[in-house]
């Protein structure tokens, strides 16, 4: 059967982020459990990025799904227009006390990129129709990544992912690059609000870490500078904790780093509990009651399966699982087994700027971003030693489980290095 279905997959399958020509055979998954995936001859690699993020209490908590089982024996799935559920509501709720700030308000959806140009859609149509339609551009990161929708790209800075698109994605300016410090960027964003606030709809960021722009990790000042300067000057602030939410940076929202409440907090990924997509952009009163009135004020948006109850229930035993297990508190000796590793892996020669905050590492093997080979070595020896360990480019890093079992978390860091010496060594003329 393997032979077959991998002929059929190269027939008929086209893989995300994947350059068919050079690709690699794919791995041939037949099952998962906790942090580890098997594949169909009985082999096992650990999830080094919780499959692409979501994966947060790895795949298969039996509290998620017993919670899933049990939702689907009563009811799949029905429309939010005009009709409500127990999930939906119980979980609104539940954001709404767990998030920073004066959220109030929950709009579901299904995946990252929908929850970040809900937000975007927000914005404009507020503006729109409250005083103020020439606010319609945004502001951004350099190598930012948003998401992949039109209105989600156009605020994403990563160049290969927007280039193509450039000349259809919604007004977006980007900030500097905030590698060597939070200034630079802090001063363009200063200089931009001071002349040109009256035509900007939000200022949108990834707080304190920037993930598949390169697992940046900048400093939390920026954060709480621009949460001043849109203050000062009315302006929105949206934050993107679809990657960094539900602990992935040490505490439950990578906003405490800076101790900012956002206008909007875009929610996916881990929300969904690995199961299922799910996503929710969580707002203020005061946009929701910009929205109030006439017919045509209405938000004329939503998604076939926004809000549907699989997801909303497995979403809410999710959060019920974090309180319950501690999951946040069980991770703090595990992000300080991380950290040193990547410390000393940091010291390897060929290595540059390793780092890591909380269950997220990284380290650079050249400057050459997506567009370098030298991570390819290291993603094949990292799966022969039994590691799902897939680079953006020449950026290794890992985001595992958050709450990965220690045995599996010292393998994997252990395959991390021995796979990193072993590329850099063969790379060596």
């Amino acid at each position: 059967m393997k032979p077959r279905l991998l002929e059929l997959d190269r027939r008929h399958v086209w893989h995300p982020y994947t350059q068919a020509s050079s690709a690699r055979e794919p791995l041939l998954i037949e099952r998962a459990s906790g942090s580890r995936l098997y594949d169909s001859d009985g082999k096992s690699y650990i999830d080094a990025n919780s499959s692409w993020y979501c994966a947060v209490l790895g795949h298969d908590h039996p509290r998620l799904v017993a919670a899933l089982r049990d939702q689907l024996e009563r009811l799949p799935h029905v429309a939010l227009a005009g009709i409500t559920h127990e999930p939906a509501v119980l979980l609104a709720e539940a954001l709404v006390q767990k998030a920073p700030g004066e959220l109030s308000r929950v709009f579901y959806s299904d995946d990252g990129s929908t929850a970040i140009e809900s937000a975007l859609k927000l914005c404009v149509q507020y503006w729109h129709q409250n005083g103020k339609p020439e606010r319609r551009r945004f502001v951004a990161l350099d190598s930012a990544f948003h998401g992949e929708t039109l209105g989600a790209t156009a605020v994403s800075g990563v160049p290969v992912f927007r280039r193509p698109f450039a000349s259809v994605v919604l007004d977006c300016v980007h900030l500097p690059p905030e590698l060597d410090g939070p200034e630079r960027a802090f001063s363009a964003l200063e200089a931009l609000l001071e002349r040109d606030a009256a035509r900007i709809a939000a200022v949108v960021l990834e707080p304190v870490v920037q993930a598949a722009g390169g697992m940046r990790i900048y400093d939390p000042a920026l954060v709480r500078a621009a949460r001043e300067l849109t203050r000062r000057h009315d302006v929105f602030l949206i934050v993107d904790e679809v990657f960094t939410g539900f602990g992935r940076t040490g505490p439950y929202w990578a906003l405490e780093h800076a101790g900012v409440e956002p206008d909007l907090l875009c929610l996916a990924k881990g929300l969904g509990g690995g199961l299922l997509p799910f996503a929710a952009t969580l707002a203020t009163e005061r946009l929701y009651e910009g929205f109030l009135g006439a017919p045509e004020r209405t938000f004329f948006y939503g998604h076939t399966f926004c809000g549907n109850p699989l997801g909303a229930r497995v979403a809410l035993e999710l959060l019920r699982v974090y309180e319950d297990e501690r999951v946040i508190e069980q991770a703090e000796p595990k992000a300080q087994r991380i950290a040193r590793a990547f410390s000393r892996f940091g010291e390897l020669p060929g290595v540059e700027r390793a780092r890591s905050l909380g269950m997220v590492a990284a380290l650079d093997l050249t400057a050459e971003g997506y567009l370098g080979t030298l991570g390819k070595a290291v993603y094949a020896e990292a799966l022969r030693r039994g590691a799902y360990l897939r680079p953006l480019g020449d950026t290794i890093y890992v985001t595992p489980p958050i709450n990965i079992p220690d045995p599996d978390l010292d393998e994997l860091l252990e395959i991390v290095g021995a796979s990193v010496q072993h590329a850099l060594e063969q790379a060596r003329p």
